[in-house]
């Protein structure tokens, strides 16, 4: 079975075996995306993932693909960052998924 911790107000994630976001507002999208720059600077090695609920996020990965072609990001950094529209999946994807770590330039 899998555990949900919820990061919000004072809890902290430090608990945490992975990070996803569901379909969410701006302090959802920060919170996940502050952990996502934590992982591309490798201060955290622990698996990412948006829960891309009826294309949810497609947008925000959208833009983040932009970032790749702008050569602000490397393509391995995004491919760190799982996303799928169905929970089991993303639930697999995270628990296969090792440690994430590419040097950042």
């Amino acid at each position: 079975g899998h555990t949900l911790v919820y990061g919000g107000g004072d809890v902290g994630l430090m608990g945490a075996v992975a990070f996803i976001a569901l379909p969410g507002g701006v302090g959802t999208r920060e919170e996940i995306i502050e952990v996502f720059g934590w992982t591309q600077l490798g201060l955290q090695q622990k698996p990412c993932g948006f829960l891309n609920v009826a294309g949810f996020y497609s947008k925000l990965i959208e833009f983040l693909e932009s970032m790749i072609n702008e050569s602000f990001m490397k393509k391995e950094h995004l491919e760190a960052l799982l996303v799928s529209e169905d929970v089991d999946d993303l639930l697999k994807l995270l628990t296969s998924a090792g440690p994430s770590y590419h040097a950042k330039w």
